[in-house]
């Protein structure tokens, strides 16, 4: 019995950590599904993002990261109360903040966690090494950022605080 149970253990956990970012789809902001196999062959930039933080502003420079590297880049948001109570509003409420205050075009997520017990499974992919392969972090606060490659692989966690255009995350979307 013992056996079996550190079996089901190993397999189940090898299962979680074989899963790759493509393997993930959630719902998009309008309901429809985001499917992250579609961006095989591109880099994702995830960011969990908010309407009513001090970081709100970087949404202007992600739209504009976003159509300078759109040909092998995209990024995606999701919109998380999680900080502070920063987005508050309703899915129509922040898909028209988004894009009447900062002409937003790159793809949003539905709001999830981030963090906690409720963590959506993309983020605890994204946040757990025994997933991600990577590293183990933290998100601290609104407009954190993980790169993946073009292979699906993890590459990098930034913090709110590194902006789009920070020349570490340019130089890491342009390798």
């Amino acid at each position: 019995m013992k056996t079996l149970l550190i079996a089901t253990i190993i397999m189940m956990t090898s299962l979680q950590t074989s899963k790759k970012i493509y393997d993930f789809k959630v719902t998009g902001l309008n309901e429809g599904v985001i499917d992250f196999a579609q961006y095989k062959g591109k880099k994702i930039l995830i960011v969990n993002v908010a309407s009513q933080c001090g970081y709100t502003y970087q949404y202007e420079d992600l739209e504009k990261l976003y159509e300078k590297y759109k040909d092998k880049m995209v990024i995606i948001g999701f919109p998380c109360n999680q900080f502070g109570f920063q987005e508050p509003g309703s899915a129509e409420e922040i898909k028209t903040f988004c894009s009447s205050k900062y002409g937003v075009t790159f793809p949003l997520a539905a709001k999830i966690d981030v963090k906690g017990k409720d963590q959506a499974p993309i983020y605890e992919w994204l946040t757990k090494k025994e997933f991600n392969g990577v590293e183990t972090t933290d998100v601290s606060w609104n407009f954190n950022k993980y790169l993946i490659d073009e292979q699906g692989n993890y590459v990098a966690h930034y913090g709110s605080k590194v902006k789009p255009f920070d020349s570490v995350l340019v130089s890491a979307i342009e390798k």
